[in-house]
């Protein structure tokens, strides 16, 4: 039997439990969990803080094969995939440097192809590695806000699964916190204490540590939503909880389980999520009810799609049990009398001339706008509010989301022949500066592809980037130094490329959007002479090109 399942023990539905080991030789202590809620998707990892530095060694759980690389200056910036012989895949983001051979076979491939964005699918022959060997170091590359380790497991579809699952285990001694609790009317004569709109629930702390709600009075179709999150031991970080199950009058209604998901469905987090809440007061309401457009496949069980049917006259109770993945768990019970009474508060909603059927695709045009909406862009029948203003778009507000790309076209004709290469498509900013929308062009008419609501105009930068020595200056000597540094900004459109050249060979440039750095690591051994020419290319994303060359001395070994 040992020798059949290789010594390894297996948990519910067939998970290895101790398969994999620690990526880190540290205490682990997490940032962020998984399927903790972000801006347009779930948290497919775990985070492990790095006690807030960049460098430390990463280590393989299990044999495997480094299946993929992906190189890019946002995202995860540097990971490294590892598939392993049960199927699973781990996965490695926001890495500073890879190690040994994946080390060198990246920067050999990056100085092959000329270019620091690479996404390699190595041959299972080539990058083998065992359990326990040093596969990389940890880093702050890509969207990071800090430094730490973004580790994922996979299954042989590719669909990510909690790492604890696995045996890895998070001390936790700590009951997940509930900050609000939310009821939502459905239909036309539904209400909350006579309401019809969203109305947010007194919590009462209980003896035990639990919560109950004011008594409610209500009526018709009922769903509810909840604001919460778990901590664990070591950290302060508000992560998600791990599962939420309702009840009414102690039938189950419904429950939402974080234990794996697709990448297919993340931004159903949309739907699932009171966008609107969240784009008002940047605190997120899990819906605890299905509406329609909502495949998300974790939800794992529901009756009557997680709303309540309240009759006139009947007195009831609907529960809410949250648990992290430790069994803390945190209890809520919302008192409901049935009451058919007259509605003071009704629901409103603004009619406008533009009607949107989300299960049909829509051409609107206003001015010099045309506006283009696929079928299921938008998860629910709406109005919205549309005008131009000359070169000005207000597409509603973002309060609504948008699950796949709406096109906004500007026709500008009007303009210049010459000025229309630099012309793009911005959303506006609080401030009323355009932020750059990956814009085309064919010929007088400009289209940028977009997933937010908001006010769009038609913007444009004549002004190449700036480039700046950081750690070096004209004619200087710098033998003592590892890096060689940068700054580069862009105040318009923004950073499309750039290429870096010494005595006219290519060096390999980092850039760190969010430091707007380009460094280059003496190390990687680009044959230099004791005097050296840099050159510097950066290119916005209208195609304004800057150029900086300076000269240097470095002593030969």
């Amino acid at each position: 039997m040992l020798l059949l399942f290789g010594g390894f023990a297996y948990g519910q539905n067939g998970i290895p439990t101790d398969y994999f080991s620690n990526p880190l030789d540290i205490n682990l202590v997490l940032s962020g969990n998984f399927g903790e809620m972000r801006a347009n998707h779930f948290h497919s990892g775990l985070d492990l803080k790095t006690e807030q530095r960049e460098g430390l060694p990463v280590y393989a759980p299990a044999d495997g094969y480094v299946s993929r690389i992906n190189v890019q200056h946002y995202g995860y910036g540097k990971a490294l995939y590892i598939l392993h012989p049960n199927g699973y895949t781990t996965v490695y983001g926001h890495l500073r440097s890879f190690a040994g051979d994946i080390e060198k076979y990246v920067k050999d491939t990056q100085y092959s192809k000329e270019t620091f964005e690479v996404e390699l699918f190595p041959d299972k022959t080539l990058l083998p590695v065992k359990k326990g060997d040093l596969i990389a170091y940890t880093g702050n590359t890509g969207g990071s806000g800090g430094p730490h380790l973004h580790f994922e497991i996979r299954d042989s579809s590719q669909r990510p699964m909690n790492p604890l699952l696995f045996g890895i285990e998070i001390p936790d001694s700590k009951k997940p916190i509930v900050s609000a609790i939310f009821a939502y009317p459905v239909g036309e004569d539904a209400h909350i204490n006579q309401s019809q709109n969203r109305t947010k629930l007194r919590m009462i702390k209980q003896k035990d540590g639990n919560y109950k709600t004011e008594d409610i009075k209500a009526f018709g179709k009922i769903g509810f939503g909840i604001t919460t999150y778990d901590q664990q031991d070591g950290a302060s970080n508000k992560n998600g909880a791990y599962s939420i199950e309702t009840r009414f009058n102690g039938s189950q209604k419904f429950k939402v389980l974080f234990d794996k998901f697709s990448f297919s469905e993340t931004r159903y987090l949309n739907r699932y999520t009171d966008y609107n809440y969240y784009e008002t007061n940047k605190s997120m309401i899990q819906k605890l009810f299905r509406e329609t457009n909502n495949p998300l496949s974790i939800i794992t069980e529901e009756d009557n799609n997680g709303f309540i049917i309240v009759q006139d006259s009947l007195q009831s109770i609907y529960t809410i049990e949250v648990n992290d993945f430790n069994g803390n768990r945190m209890y809520i019970s919302v008192p409901i009398e049935g009451a058919k009474l007259e509605i003071l508060d009704p629901k409103n909603i603004e009619k406008t001339d533009d009607y949107i059927y989300a299960d049909h695709a829509t051409s609107i045009t206003k001015g010099k706008w045309s506006i283009y909406i696929p079928a299921n862009s938008l998860y629910e029948d709406t109005y919205l509010n549309i005008k131009d203003e000359g070169d000005v778009l207000e597409f509603h507000e973002d309060l609504i989301p948008i699950h796949s790309n709406i096109s906004i076209t500007a026709d500008i004709s009007s303009y210049n022949e010459a000025d229309r290469d630099k012309l793009y498509i911005g959303r506006l900013n609080y401030r009323g500066q355009p932020y750059y929308t990956s814009t085309t062009r064919n010929g007088d008419k400009l289209t940028a592809k977009t997933r937010t609501f908001g006010s769009y105009t038609i913007a444009s930068d004549t002004t190449p980037p700036t480039i700046k020595p950081v750690n070096f200056s004209e004619g200087k000597w710098i033998s003592n130094q590892n890096f060689l540094q940068l700054k580069i900004t862009d105040d318009l459109s923004g950073i499309s490329s750039y290429r870096a050249t010494i005595n006219e060979k290519f060096i390999l440039m980092e850039y760190d959007y969010k430091k707007d750095v380009l460094t280059y690591n003496f190390n990687d051994n680009v044959n230099l002479e004791t005097e050296n020419n840099l050159k510097v290319i950066v290119i916005d994303n209208v195609g304004n090109s800057a150029t900086f060359e300076a000269k240097f001395f470095r002593k030969q070994p």
